[in-house]
């Protein structure tokens, strides 16, 4: 077993929040929170967070995991 970091992407808030993402493992957690706060950003002319409509809105955040060497492709 080696320990890795789980990048976990969920769309949406509330009781529409589901997960669309939690299949990239990185081996460091400096890489693995750039990912995050990458996937997180939003561009357009919302003028402020308030105008992205909530189901549009993503939470990414790192955790950490064991997983069997070799078992998952790691970034």
């Amino acid at each position: 077993m080696i320990h890795v970091f789980l990048l976990l992407v969920y769309l949406g808030v509330g009781d529409d929040r589901r997960q669309v993402s939690n299949t990239m493992y990185f081996e460091s957690i400096i890489d693995c929170n750039y990912f995050a706060s990458e996937v997180a950003k939003r561009f357009g002319s919302y003028g402020s967070l308030a105008g992205i409509d909530p189901k549009d809105r993503v939470t990414a955040y790192c955790v950490p995991q064991h997983v069997e060497k070799g078992s998952v492709e790691i970034y």
